[in-house]
C-alpha cells in the first residue's frame, strides 16, 4: 500500500448530542452546523474555505507542528500547536453534562487557549456565515462580547479577550488562559473563566462516568470505547435519532459525483445501530433511538422510507449548491437525499428486528405491552404487501431495480422476530401468519442461490455479488458451520475482498460506473463473517489491519481507498464505527466461549 498519497481527514470532531463541531489541526473549525445536525453551517470551510467561515486560533508565525488528542475517554478534544515563538493549547469541548435532573446540552461551543512555553503571540478570527455561506453575519461589538445577526440567526462569541482584537488586525500575546464562548440564540450572561472551567471539569465526569457504565469487550477496548464515544455523539437527543455522519458531499472517491447528504437517519440500518448500543449496555440511547422509529412507523401510515429527517420528516428533498466550490474541488454539494423516496423493503424487517428487545426483554417489554400486537401486526402487513416487489436495495441504485436477496432476508428476519414475539405472547394467528411469511421470504431468498458457483448473488436473476449477502451468515439465516455458509463466503471473498481486509461493496456497474472505493463498514463485516464460521484467526488478524484507516484520533471514513489507504466519503461515519464495535464484539465472543452466538431469533 502506498501511503505517500494518502488522503487522511486531519480532523477531529465534538459534540453534546445536539450538534457537532470539526475541528482542524489547524485548530479551525471547519464544519459546524446549528441549530440542527440538519440546518445550514455556520462554518463550512470543509466544502469552500472562502464562503465558509472561520472560526481559528493561529499563531502569528508559521505553525512548526500541530498535535491533537481526546483527552482518556471523552468526546473533549485539545490541538497543541507550536510555533516559532512559543506554543499553546487549545481545549474544544461541548458542555454536556446532568442538571435538574436532565442533561444540559445547550449550542454552545467552549475554546480554551492556554500558554505552554514562552509568550506566543495568537490571532483569533470567528466570521460565521448564514444560508450556506450565501451570506455573511452582520458583526457589531459589545463590553466583552460580539454579536453576529442576520435575519432571524443570532449567536454570539463571549470572551476573556480584548475585543478589539476581532476587529483590528493585531496579534495578542498570550500570556494567561483565555476563553471563547460561543453561543446560538440565547448569550452566554456568566462569568466566563469561573464558568467555563466549570463546564470543563462536569462535562469531562459526564463522559468518563458514560465510559465508565459501558459494557466495553475487553478486545481492542480503547478503539472501542472511541467508537461508542463517536456514535453517541451523532445522536440527536431530542428525539433519539442517530445520523449517519454530520457531514454532506464528502465524496466517495475524487470525481465520482458519489457526493451525499448524510445528515439523516437510516431507518433501514436501525438494527446495526440498536445492536452496536445493546453491546455496549447503554439501554438509554437504545430506547431513545428505538422510541423514534416506533413514532415513525406509527405516524407514516403508507410506505416507511429508507431515511427520515431528525425530527420524523418524510421530505428529504435534495438539491444541489453549484456556488460552493466543493470538498478539494469535489461537486456537486448536495443538500437533502433523493434515497427518502426510494423503496427499499428490508426497512420493515429492520424497523421489527430493531424494536424486538422492547417487546420480549423483560427489562422493556412491561412498558410496552399495551401496543405490541397492533404494531407487530402493522409491520407484518408492510412485510406482506412488499415481499414479491423489486426495490432499489440497500446500496440505494438510483435508476434500476431487483428482487434484492438482502431485502428479502430482512423481511424473513422480520418474519422470525415477529414469530418470536408470537409465542412469547400467545398471538396464534400472528405466528401463522408470520410462519407463511417467513417461508416465502426463504423461497425468494434460495431463487438467488448459484448452484454452479454455489454462493447468493445479489438479486434474482442476477449474477453480480454483493457484500450485504455476508448478513446471511451473521443473521444465522445460513448455519455458520455448514458446508454452504463456508462456500459463499469464499466465493465473496474471490470478488469484492481487497488489499488489507478491506472490502467491496460489490463491483458492478451502477448509475455512475463502477465502484473505486471500498466500503468500510463491509469490511466490519467480512470480520464478523469470519469470526461466524470458525476462521477466528483470520477474523484477528483483519480487524487489526482495519484500525489503520483511522486518522490520528481513530475516527473512520465512509470509504476507503485499497490502492492507498485513503478516507473517503462523509466523515466520520457513524456506521463504521457501528461495525467496528459489533466486530470487536463478535470476536471478543468467540474468545470468549466456545458458542458464541444464540441467535436472536432462536424459538
Amino acid at each position: 500500500m502506498n501511503n505517500e498519497k494518502k488522503h487522511v481527514y486531519n480532523t477531529g470532531i465534538i459534540g453534546n448530542c445536539a450538534f457537532i463541531a470539526h475541528v482542524e489541526k489547524t485548530t479551525n473549525i471547519s464544519w459546524l452546523c446549528w441549530p440542527s445536525f440538519q440546518d445550514s453551517f455556520v462554518f463550512g470551510g470543509l466544502l469552500d474555505k472562502g464562503l465558509g467561515g472561520e472560526f481559528s486560533i493561529l499563531p502569528s508565525t508559521t505553525i512548526l507542528n500541530s498535535e491533537q488528542h481526546y483527552i482518556e475517554n471523552t468526546n473533549i478534544l485539545t490541538t497543541t500547536i507550536k510555533a516559532e515563538d512559543g506554543s499553546y493549547r487549545v481545549t474544544d469541548f461541548a458542555p454536556r453534562f446532568e442538571q435538574y435532573e436532565r442533561y444540559y446540552k445547550p449550542l454552545m461551543l467552549i475554546r480554551k487557549i492556554e500558554p505552554i512555553s514562552r509568550r506566543p503571540k495568537i490571532r483569533v478570527t470567528c466570521e460565521p456565515v448564514f444560508n450556506y455561506g450565501e451570506q455573511a453575519l452582520d458583526k457589531s461589538r459589545g463590553s466583552n462580547h460580539i454579536q453576529f445577526e442576520r435575519a432571524d440567526v443570532k449567536m454570539r462569541l463571549a470572551t476573556n479577550m480584548p475585543i478589539s482584537h476581532f476587529f483590528e488586525d493585531i496579534p495578542f500575546v498570550l500570556s494567561k488562559p483565555i476563553y471563547l464562548v460561543l453561543t446560538y440564540g440565547s448569550p452566554f450572561e456568566a462569568p466566563i473563566e469561573r464558568t467555563a472551567e466549570d463546564f470543563l471539569k462536569r462535562t469531562k465526569q459526564y463522559w468518563q462516568r458514560w465510559v465508565k457504565n459501558a459494557s466495553i469487550p475487553p478486545f481492542y477496548q480503547r478503539e472501542v470505547i472511541r467508537s461508542s464515544l463517536v456514535l453517541k455523539l451523532h445522536q440527536y437527543e431530542d428525539t433519539g435519532a442517530i445520523i449517519a455522519a454530520s457531514t454532506t458531499s464528502l465524496p466517495e472517491f475524487p470525481g465520482s459525483g458519489r457526493n451525499w447528504d448524510y445528515r439523516y437517519c437510516w431507518l433501514r440500518d436501525s438494527y446495526y445501530v440498536l445492536q452496536a448500543l445493546s453491546h455496549i449496555g447503554h439501554f438509554e440511547e437504545m430506547e431513545k433511538y428505538a422510541s423514534y422509529i416506533a413514532n415513525i412507523t406509527q405516524t407514516d401510515t403508507g410506505r416507511l422510507q429508507p431515511l427520515y429527517g431528525i425530527m420524523g420528516e418524510h421530505k428529504l428533498e435534495e438539491q444541489t449548491l453549484d456556488y460552493l466550490t466543493g470538498y478539494l474541488g469535489n461537486r456537486p454539494i448536495r443538500i437533502g437525499n433523493q434515497a427518502s423516496e426510494h423503496i427499499q423493503n428490508d426497512v420493515y424487517g429492520q424497523a421489527l428486528i430493531a424494536l424486538l428487545p422492547l417487546f420480549t426483554d423483560h427489562r422493556f417489554r412491561h412498558q410496552n405491552h399495551a401496543f405490541t400486537e397492533e404494531w407487530t401486526n402493522f409491520i407484518l402487513d408492510k412485510i406482506e404487501a412488499t415481499i414479491d416487489e423489486k426495490d432499489a436495495g440497500i446500496w440505494e441504485f438510483r435508476n434500476f431495480e431487483n428482487r434484492h436477496c438482502y431485502s428479502n432476508l430482512f423481511q424473513w428476519a422480520g418474519a422470525t422476530a415477529a414469530l418470536k414475539i408470537a409465542k412469547q405472547y400467545g398471538f396464534k394467528d400472528m405466528a401463522t401468519r408470520a410462519t407463511q411469511l417467513r417461508e416465502k421470504a426463504i423461497q425468494h431468498i434460495e431463487h438467488c442461490y448459484d448452484e454452479e458457483k454455489q454462493v447468493y448473488t445479489n438479486a434474482v436473476e442476477s449474477e453480480n455479488l454483493d457484500a450485504s449477502t455476508l448478513q446471511l451468515i451473521m443473521m444465522n439465516y445460513l448455519d455458520p458451520s455448514s458446508d454452504r455458509a463456508k462456500r459463499h463466503l469464499e466465493q465473496l471473498e474471490k470478488e469484492l475482498k481487497g488489499e488489507h481486509g478491506l472490502f467491496y461493496r460489490y463491483l458492478h456497474r451502477d448509475d455512475f460506473g463502477k465502484p473505486k472505493a471500498t466500503f468500510l463498514v463491509c469490511a466490519f463485516w467480512y470480520v464478523e463473517a469470519l469470526a461466524c464460521v470458525g476462521r477466528l484467526d483470520e477474523a484477528q488478524e483483519v480487524f487489526k489491519q482495519l484500525l489503520s484507516f483511522g486518522n490520528h484520533l481513530m475516527l473512520f471514513s465512509e470509504d476507503v481507498n485499497e490502492d492507498d489507504g485513503s478516507q473517503w466519503g462523509n466523515f466520520p461515519q457513524a456506521y463504521s464505527h457501528v461495525g467496528l464495535v459489533n466486530a470487536a464484539y463478535r470476536i471478543s465472543m468467540k474468545l470468549d466461549s466456545p458458542v458464541f452466538f444464540e441467535s436472536l431469533y432462536e424459538q
